[in-house]
């Protein structure tokens, strides 16, 4: 029988920020912890949301990206890794994938390498080199979207060395509550503030609804370099704090959804994002841009 205890098991990460791969980090650690297993972590930030739960859980974490140099980090990563002796690396980040590989050959360990979009924005995002060398370098990748799969493949990766890895919610936290009676009829989008999310067309679309006569209340949880554009989009529309309201990084995530009439994603770019999992784990319907893992993910109609 596999020991869970027997194995050792570090994770690389790029941040510990408040987003998606952060908290699905958080639910494998605390998942392996509860199966007896002593995993680390090894994150080039420090300080950061996720840092002081995962070590609650009683997980080492270590800071290794004081330095911006890419061979200081990896010098580092090898000799806080080398001090015991490591079965498994995981890169949570797909821009932290080259660290792990690197450091597993160095080490005499596995890879486990991330996908957590959809596979092609993330190869542009890295650069024509660094990008198909974090795809294609890795002996195993876990991707949280068939949409990744498909990419990563059509990237020239074989079959067998991609695991779908779907992303989780914890539905202690995120359940069904009483349903309201939609007046006014409230809406929600969930993410960080960032350009590939297109908050622009979410406060278009309460723009146009309230336009239209309809009494709608609408909220962004999140933050990020994207808030002043899109304070400055909703002035323009002339949308009260009453009608739409950027609420910043909100712990009870749970509640807020609780009290939608709907979820809204309006991205460019996703792999199976936490937030439309957690609405739909709350009962609350989803209406979602068609890209990346949605279509896989949102049933239409």
């Amino acid at each position: 029988m596999f020991e869970l205890e027997r194995v050792s098991v570090a994770f690389v990460a790029g941040t510990l920020g408040r987003g998606g791969a952060e908290q699905q980090l958080y639910y494998m650690l605390a998942a392996l912890v509860s199966a007896g297993a002593r995993p680390r972590l090894i994150s080039l930030t420090r300080g950061e949301y996720w840092e002081a739960p995962v070590r609650a859980l009683g997980v080492a974490v270590e800071s290794v990206g004081d330095r911006p140099s890419r061979a200081c980090r990896l010098t580092r990563i090898v000799r806080a890794l080398g001090k015991a002796q490591i079965d498994v690396i995981q890169s949570q980040h797909f821009f932290t994938n080259l660290y792990a590989v690197a450091a597993a050959r160095m080490l005499g360990a596995r890879e486990l390498c991330a996908i957590r979009s959809d596979g092609a924005r993330e190869v542009r995002a890295n650069g024509r080199i660094l990008g198909p060398l974090s795809l294609r370098m890795p002996r195993m990748l876990a991707a949280n979207s068939l949409a990744a799969v498909r990419n990563a493949m059509a990237f020239g990766v074989a079959e067998q060395r991609i695991r779908l890895l779907p992303n989780v919610v914890d539905t202690d936290r995120f359940a069904p509550s009483e349903r309201r009676d939609g007046d006014p009829f409230r809406l929600v989008a969930v993410g960080r503030l960032m350009a590939v999310k297109r908050f622009d067309r979410f406060v278009e679309i309460v723009g146009a609804l309230s336009r239209s006569g309809v009494r709608v209340e609408a909220a962004i949880l999140g933050d990020g370099p994207e808030r002043g554009r899109l304070k400055a989009l909703a002035h323009d529309a002339r949308l009260a704090d009453d009608v739409l309201v950027l609420r910043g990084a909100v712990d009870d995530v749970a509640a807020e959804l609780g009290r939608a009439d709907a979820v809204v994603s309006t991205s460019d770019a996703e792999g199976t994002p936490n937030a439309l999992l957690e609405a739909m784990a709350c009962g609350v319907p989803v209406v979602a841009s068609r890209v990346g893992g949605l279509p896989d993910l949102v049933c239409d109609g």
